[in-house]
């Protein structure tokens, strides 16, 4: 099934906020990785293929302009709520990928009941217990994003030869995350407290050699919410929705239909 993606620009919060969206059904807000994203994904049209598909780009982030003020992913979370206000979304689940599942954790912390189902993939966000979340300031911008990978074979199938305008994005993408998440690194001291005030179920989906955010990471937001699931793909890394779509998507809309 042949799906087509428009894209929109939205003013908001005093920047213009870029918006992909492609199918129809319940709305999916989809949050990306703290390296941006491609313009298309297998994983993004296996949702258009069951759901409407909202993916944003984070203010400062590809194509989606910086807001000066800008500080903490609690204020990307508040941009999103006003986008779908924006858009009249209702039952809107929530996908968050790594960065983007620290984001959609403070909006469901923020309205406990509103959204339909969590889905967190490899989500930052939470100190590790066990293991640390690892520090894409001490390596380079090309082997950060390989790491997420269990296959280096999954990288070059997303990514093939890297491209000049596609080094420049992740360098920016490294600005962003080291002015909205650094001290702390990734992970926020308020929002454990908060979690298990949500209502929302949640998935929480985990590659078993994500050498990015650890898994222990995962079983603190399994004990912190409400209503949690903890799965985990062997053989996979952080950027699951990349190395193993199919796997990812499957889980992500029996969850949702559920």
């Amino acid at each position: 099934m042949a799906v087509t993606w428009t894209d929109t620009v939205k003013d908001i919060a005093g920047g213009k906020l870029h918006i992909s969206r492609a199918g129809s059904g319940p709305t999916v807000l989809v949050l990306h990785h703290d390296i941006g994203t491609v313009d298309r994904l297998p994983f993004y049209d296996l949702l258009a293929e069951k759901f409407d598909v909202v993916i944003p780009h984070h203010p400062g982030w590809g194509k989606s302009e910086r807001p000066g003020w800008l500080r903490h992913p609690r204020d990307i979370a508040a941009i999103y709520s006003w986008l779908l206000a924006d858009l009249d979304a209702v039952g809107v689940t929530l996908i968050g990928l790594g960065f983007g599942g620290w984001i959609a954790a403070e909006m469901a912390s923020q309205s406990p009941t509103t959204y339909r189902r969590l889905v967190l993939v490899g989500a930052a966000g939470l100190k590790p217990p066990e293991g640390d979340i690892a520090d894409q300031a001490i390596v380079s911008y090309i082997a950060y994003p390989k790491s997420g990978f269990h296959e280096e074979t999954a990288f070059t199938r997303i990514y093939g030869d890297i491209s000049t305008d596609q080094l420049e994005a992740w360098d920016i993408a490294r600005e962003m995350c080291f002015r909205t998440a650094w001290k702390p690194y990734m992970y926020s001291q308020t929002l454990p407290h908060l979690l298990g005030g949500v209502r929302t179920p949640a998935l929480l989906i985990w590659g078993d050699d994500d050498q990015i955010v650890p898994v222990s990471a995962g079983h603190a937001y399994a004990r912190a919410f409400h209503d949690a699931t903890l799965t985990t793909i062997p053989a996979c890394g952080h950027f699951a929705e990349m190395e193993k779509p199919e796997v990812v998507a499957s889980l992500t809309t029996n969850f949702i239909n559920h």
